[in-house]
């Protein structure tokens, strides 16, 4: 029903960069509040179809930032100390944002993610797509659309539900 195989959407993915970008443009001409809806029904729907933790790609090519707290929750976690966390783990920006230092994920295994339950917030909320603005950060959407499952395939019914095609 949905394509999962990664290097089968990373192919037709690499094809589709001028139609993505019409897709783009034409959402401007949809309702905010139905783009949103629509993304937030088909999320639960190929959400529920395809599971993240077998696949695991987006610990393979995100930089995730995380905040202060987030760091505190993983050392107790982790039972680790937290300056001996953040020296081995996180790294911070000149104006204080924090990010886990490697890509792939530190702890990513196997294909999933050894923190699971004490994991991120954006960890936990990729891809996104049950927030509000979908319009707004569809062009942010698109930079995984040849590396995630749920994304692709959200996408590519999207297109089909609002009858998009290109105009010669």
């Amino acid at each position: 029903m949905y394509e999962t195989d990664l290097q089968v959407i990373a192919a037709i993915a690499a094809g589709k960069d001028e139609e993505n970008d019409h897709f783009l443009r034409s959402l401007a001409h949809h309702d905010d509040e139905m783009l949103d809806a629509m993304a937030l029904e088909l999320n639960g729907t190929v959400g529920g179809a395809i599971s993240c933790t077998d696949c695991g790609n987006c610990c393979n090519h995100l930089i995730v930032n995380i905040t202060h707290e987030e760091i505190t929750g993983l050392s107790k976690f982790l039972d680790m100390p937290e300056p001996e966390l953040r020296e081995k783990y996180i790294e911070e920006s000149l104006v204080g944002n924090c990010f886990i230092n490697s890509v792939p994920c530190h702890f990513l295994a196997d294909k999933k993610c050894s923190i699971y339950e004490g994991r991120f917030t954006e960890c936990r909320d990729f891809p996104h797509l049950h927030k509000s603005g979908f319009r707004k950060r569809f062009l942010g959407t698109l930079l995984h659309y040849g590396s995630c499952p749920i994304i692709f395939n959200v996408v590519e019914v999207m297109k089909r539900r609002l009858g998009f095609v290109i105009a010669e």
